[in-house]
């Protein structure tokens, strides 16, 4: 082979190499480009981006649906902070039994049938009525924390019968709404129509609040300093580890108190009382002397937002007997 078809040969050689190199660069500069291409996109909300995760909740806006128990209510307060505490007066409504009264029933005003309490919670909703508890109550007066759209109200069930759990319950719950259970620890075993562990669990998974009225339902009044103590620090104690929850209100048991009373109340952590004295709860008030409103057996719906409307300026006498 001569040397000029040698050289001509190397100089193709050459040339081949240079448009592969040419190649590859071109290849690789595309590929970057793509690349930078996606990342803008992404970052700007193009439209080929893929779907958010979560369902019908994340696309939108909303954070994914979390997992819930049955017995779950709609959450009852934003808790945003208003800027200054609020000023807004509430009512405080009491129940008791939600069933027809027994034959011999020594006080039959306490009982409200099913059917007339799922009328009483439809007429309150129709009213502007919306029920909070008194944790979110004393959060508005204290902090600001916000409460819900309407008017709010609470819904007070004395002792811990097992009609609060079978008849109330379902009711507020198809409303969205939670209770305040200010309960017993004895005195009302299931097997007597109270509460068992398993259905006050169930309350507090629909968002109610367990508040107590002692160990017994004792007349406090009578009582020597150790025993107000063990009704008063000890169900709180045995509340909050039981059931893992605040237990911030006390409840007087047939509205009796005293002096003592109260302070045993104070020294124990609670953050206040609720009475058997009729009237609205106001920002003003003494925390541990909260008036409510009984609400009595046979008070149709109209009736009950008459009481309610009439009772804020103008409260009656107490009731002549002190029930449970």
């Amino acid at each position: 082979m001569d040397v000029e078809t040698l050289k001509g040969r190397r100089e193709d050689r050459r040339r081949a190499i240079r448009r592969q190199r040419r190649l590859a660069a071109g290849l690789l500069a595309a590929i970057v480009a793509a690349a930078l291409i996606a990342v803008l996109l992404g970052g700007s909300g193009g439209s080929r981006k893929s779907p958010p995760a979560g369902g019908l909740a994340a696309r939108s806006g909303g954070a994914a649906p979390k997992t819930r128990s049955p017995h779950a209510s709609r959450p009852a307060s934003s808790a945003v902070p208003t800027g200054r505490p609020g000023t807004v007066a509430v009512p405080i409504l009491m129940y008791h039994v939600i069933a027809a009264p027994p034959a011999g029933a020594p006080f039959p005003g306490l009982y409200v049938t099913p059917e007339l309490f799922a009328a009483q919670m439809q007429a309150l909703e129709r009213g502007g009525w919306t029920a909070v508890t008194l944790d979110q109550v004393e959060g508005n007066w204290r902090k600001g924390l916000s409460l819900p759209a309407g008017k709010p109200i609470v819904l007070s069930f004395d002792n811990g019968y097992h009609s609060q759990y079978s008849e109330a319950l379902p009711v507020l719950r198809r409303l969205g709404w939670a209770g305040d259970e200010n309960i017993q620890l004895t005195g009302l075993p299931p097997s007597q129509g109270g509460l068992s562990d398993y259905e006050i669990r169930g309350l507090l998974a629909a968002g109610w609040e367990l508040d107590t009225q002692g160990i017994s339902h004792a007349d406090l009044i009578a009582l020597d300093a150790r025993q107000l103590r063990e009704q008063v620090a000890g169900a709180r104690a045995t509340l909050r580890r039981r059931f893992g929850v605040a237990v911030n209100w006390f409840c007087y048991p047939s509205g009796h108190y005293d002096a003592t009373v109260l302070a045993a109340v104070k020294a124990a952590g609670y953050r206040g009382s609720t009475t058997v004295v009729p009237g609205w709860a106001r920002p003003a008030d003494d925390p541990y002397r909260l008036p409510r409103l009984r609400v009595l057996g046979g008070t149709a719906p109209q009736a009950l937002l008459t009481l309610i409307a009439g009772i804020r300026d103008d409260p009656p006498a107490p009731p002549s007997y002190n029930g449970t």
